[in-house]
């Protein structure tokens, strides 16, 4: 696919708080309609992972968890909250690193992340509970169904992402990645096509679903800014769908593992 000259963001305004069993599709349906955002053959919906989470009702209260002797072990290297670790355990099919800085896990959807993704911001506890909220089930899955539903709505194609925001090697800070995708090639492979001198490329393959999730966390925000959803117009996607899972890299091609 040809890269585009001129992208539009627009973030989808009136978004209420998500509580747990929420129709999602149907309130992104009615909050574009309401601000008359129409979107475009190959535009894409970014939604943020936190009010998938929430619809799908992925909170733990820790006053309810009993934390393992390995979660209480665990606890005092990272210097955490055990019934915190403990979750973070269940999210989990294996320890990458740990030390007092950060617990770096893989998940059972198989991403490498600190904590398993187990959150306590923008998450409302109320008095005496302390939830922590955890990553979607099945987040392409996920995207599938919103894409389906929004495709019908509108009477176009249309691409979904469902984000979240996760640390790199090498680097400081966090940025935009898709959890989960659907009517996008989320990993976009240029091998054999031309470049500027007619040379075949050879190992290039872009995370487009990453990029595009990035691009949204700039109007997302981290804070209390509430843009849970924004509408990416001007990307001409390829009719192939890939799902955002083709980005992980297996244990075997992964150096850090």
């Amino acid at each position: 696919m040809k890269g585009p000259e001129r992208l539009t963001l627009n973030v989808v305004p009136g978004i209420p708080l998500i509580t747990s069993g929420a129709d999602l599709g149907s309130i992104i349906i009615a909050a574009i309609d309401r601000a008359s955002l129409q979107p475009r053959p190959g535009d894409v919906v970014v939604v943020t992972h936190k009010v998938v989470s929430k619809a799908q009702g992925r909170f733990v209260d820790l006053t309810t968890i009993i934390p393992s002797a390995r979660a209480r072990d665990l606890a005092i290297l990272v210097d955490k909250d055990p019934r915190f670790v403990e979750v973070i355990l269940s999210e989990s099919v294996r320890i990458v690193r740990s030390d007092p800085r950060a617990l770096i896990v893989e998940h059972r959807e198989g991403y490498v992340a600190a904590n398993a993704g187990v959150d306590r911001s923008n998450v409302d506890s109320g008095p005496a509970r302390d939830v922590v909220l955890l990553l979607p089930n099945q987040p392409d899955a996920v995207a599938e169904s919103l894409r389906k539903e929004m495709e019908a709505h509108f009477k176009t194609t249309l691409g979904v992402i469902v984000s979240d925001s996760f640390g790199r090697p090498w680097r400081h800070g966090t940025v935009g990645v898709a959890l989960g995708s659907a009517g996008i090639p989320a990993l976009n492979d240029l091998r054999g096509q031309p470049d500027l001198f007619g040379y075949p490329l050879e190992i290039s393959r872009t995370a487009l679903a990453d990029e595009v999730a990035s691009a949204a966390s700039l109007l997302m925000g981290q804070a209390d800014e509430s843009h849970p959803v924004v509408l990416v117009s001007g990307l001409a996607i390829a009719e192939r769908t890939i799902p955002a899972r083709a980005l992980i890299r297996s244990a075997s091609e992964d150096l850090f593992r």
